[in-house]
């Protein structure tokens, strides 16, 4: 725990002027990110005696071993700083908004030729228009099923689509009138898109000109007694008023604004937002968190607007934002959302009328979200607090185990050894800092030797990161260069792209999956680096029993300890993780093409030459002039493809290793390299996996 008077500033030494505020831990990790309009100010509250300062901001400053300050030039400059710092460093100490769900979209991709209506979640993507949050993807599916009548638009996968056309038959919303199908030309692409067109003003709440089209339309096929067209018009009208009535008007003079509420304790906080547009309520979604520091509901306000808007643009930031209190200045945060939007944006408090009755609402459901989540959350927290103590107990460890890491291997006999990283903190996934690894220091299975370059890799890489900051003195034994290491995403980590450079940071409790021979070899590479501070534990599978180093009876924990139940959560997750990117390893190993090797060759030349040519085998055989004729290949790289593929072993027909037949090679049994996929069943297929 540090001296705040410490890493105090000198006087004077910090500017009295606006900008943007970091503490770093010891291990130049940064920690908490705040703006000031007067940096000076600000930060002299932070050093004030520790006894007067809220029990969160203490924890804060102690744990804290630097501050650094970056100016800027006004207020909304360093609101803006501030969001991409929090995004980027993901401090521990700030507040944080947690969805407990990915919240569906409903999308209607304009960005195709034939656009789709489908439920979207995650990240929006440019040229689809989105319609919601929905707090249920099947509240979604119940509109689109009612709108489908009126504006029979395409719903179906690329894969099905193509298939319909290839055949010439629709799928089944073609024949009951559910889908214009496009697939088999009953309509043209324009006359599609119109139709989606319809669909998307329709749900963006331009409802009352086309209902009253389609009444005009019904009055005037019953006056020329087309009576089977009026009724199917009648039936229509019915079908969009029913939808219609799924989101009630709630304000009038079709309203666009979003609704912030904030219910709160000295704990906790829950958010919960309504998104009105053309007057009805069109999504809702709802964020809880942690209140780690100390803070007001204004400044909870402006940490669930950075959220809600940091990515958004144009129309989707609405003109007028209803908050139960303003942010203090609110001014900044007023220009802000107008530049995102790019037009005036009014953030306000509702005072009279419709719109402060639609706000006690949204009020009532953020105190109802917050009382669910600590229903569900008490046990939760004290159920981790003493399973890190069990843990801390059973081991002798000095103190709870905040950081655990535990490392498996995986491969299928003998072949695509790779082994897992995976992170808990405060009992809790870490999925940002997980990360994994190719074994490369030999071929073959033997998961001690793999255990142990595992183990060595991962902390010569923190020695090398405590080295950059002087806290490591190397006496010349160690190779500590850079290393290859990857993230979640398969991301190579280096100094430019692995920020915040997460092996900088040592964890309490070094878990391995497999018994004494796994913890004695990770021991062992923990020593030859000469760390010495960090505690090593295995958990063996078949008995769960916690093997430490040089013991020769393990640890056993009751089973009913809160304690094993978590170190079987952290194993079986790294066991997991090892072996999915396993499986991804040998699946792209067994799509391999020997057009991978042809060099200036990507994916999309490669897909054009097996769309063209049908399979690899024909490939093979075509001549270079034929080769040529694909746009885009030119005559050096025809000859580049012909030599690679005369070169390449021709690849084995495909067998059902359930019945032996060999299967003959078809367009749709290619891989994506375009060799046959072997037949069989998933598990014949899969083999023995570790």
């Amino acid at each position: 725990m540090a001296d705040p008077s410490s890493y105090r500033p000198k006087p004077g030494q910090i500017p009295d002027s606006p900008g943007v505020y970091r503490f770093r831990d010891e291990h130049r990790r940064v920690i908490y990110v705040g703006k000031a309009k007067s940096l000076r100010q600000r930060l002299a509250n932070y050093f004030q005696d520790l006894a007067s300062l809220h029990p969160r901001t203490r924890t804060m400053v102690t744990t804290a071993a630097s501050v650094e300050w970056t100016v800027v030039s006004t207020e909304v400059e360093a609101l803006q700083l501030e969001y991409s710092w929090i995004k980027e460093y993901d401090p521990r100490f700030n507040v944080k908004y947690r969805d407990d769900k990915s919240y569906p979209y409903l999308a209607v991709t304009m960005n195709e030729e034939y656009p789709r209506v489908q439920v979207m979640r995650g990240h929006k993507k440019k040229g689809v228009r989105y319609f919601g949050p929905y707090g249920h993807a099947w509240a979604i599916r119940d509109t689109v099923d009612l709108l489908l009548r009126v504006f029979p638009v395409r719903t179906c996968s690329a894969g099905v689509f193509k298939n319909a056309a290839r055949t010439g038959r629709p799928c089944l919303l073609g024949y009951i009138g559910k889908c214009s199908a496009p697939c088999v030309g009953r309509v043209t692409a324009d006359e599609h898109r119109e139709l989606a067109e319809d669909f998307g003003d329709f749900m963006a709440g331009r409802t009352g000109t086309y209902l009253r089209r389609l009444e005009k339309q019904m009055m005037e096929a019953a006056e020329e007694m087309e009576y089977e067209r009026a009724a199917r018009l009648r039936d229509d009208i019915e079908a969009l008023k029913k939808a219609m009535e799924k989101s009630a008007v709630v304000l009038a003079d079709a309203t666009d604004a979003d609704l912030v509420a904030v219910a709160e304790d000295e704990l906790e906080a829950a958010v919960q937002i309504f998104h009105v547009r053309g007057g009805r309520v069109r999504g809702q979604r709802g964020w809880v968190t942690d209140k780690v520091e100390e803070i007001t509901t204004g400044a909870l306000v402006e940490h669930a607007l950075q959220q809600l808007y940091g990515e958004e643009t144009g129309d989707s930031v609405p003109k007028e934002v209803l908050v139960p209190a303003l942010p203090d200045p609110v001014e900044p945060v007023q220009e802000w959302l107008t530049g995102r939007r790019g037009s005036n944006v009014s953030l306000r408090i509702p005072q009279r009328g419709d719109k402060k009755a639609l706000m006690e609402t949204v009020q009532r459901n953020a105190q109802q979200s917050l009382v669910l989540h600590k229903t569900k959350r008490a046990s939760d927290l004290t159920t981790r607090s003493r399973a890190l103590e069990e843990i801390a107990e059973a081991l002798d460890l000095d103190s709870a185990p905040l950081r655990i890491e535990c490392y498996d291997i995986s491969h299928l006999q003998g072949d695509d050894v790779v082994a897992s990283m995976v992170v808990f903190e405060d009992g809790l996934q870490r999925k940002s800092e997980y990360r994994r690894f190719q074994i490369k220091g030999f071929e073959g299975q033997d998961d001690v030797r793999s255990m142990h370059e595992v183990i060595t890799r991962r902390f010569k890489r923190y020695i090398a990161e405590k080295e950059k900051t002087g806290e490591w003195v190397d006496d010349g034994s160690q190779d500590v260069s850079q290393d290859d290491f990857r993230d979640a995403s398969g991301n190579t980590l280096t100094e430019d792209n692995g920020r915040p450079k997460k092996f900088a940071y040592p964890p309490q409790l070094v878990v391995v999956d497999g018994g004494q021979p796994q913890v004695a070899a990770a021991k062992r590479a923990l020593d030859e680096l000469g760390i010495d501070d960090i505690a090593v534990c295995g958990l063996a599978k078949r008995l769960e029993e916690v093997w430490l180093p040089g013991e020769d009876d393990p640890v056993v924990l009751p089973r009913t300890s809160e304690g094993l139940y978590l170190l079987q959560r952290v194993r079986d997750e790294a066991h997991r993780f090892a072996i999915t990117y396993q499986r991804a390893k040998r699946g792209k190993r067994f799509r391999a093409s020997p057009l991978d090797d042809v060099p200036g060759l990507g994916d999309a030349r490669k897909q054009a030459l097996l769309k063209h040519f049908g399979s690899l085998k024909k490939l093979r055989s075509a001549t270079i002039d034929q080769i040529c004729e694909i746009p885009g290949i030119g005559r050096k790289t025809a000859e580049t493809i012909a030599v690679a593929l005369a070169q390449a072993a021709p690849a084995a027909p495909a067998v059902n290793t359930a019945t032996g037949e060999i299967m003959e090679e078809e367009p749709g049994t290619m891989g994506s390299g375009g060799e046959p996929v072997t037949a069989g069943t998933p598990d014949e297929r899969r083999g023995q996996e570790t």
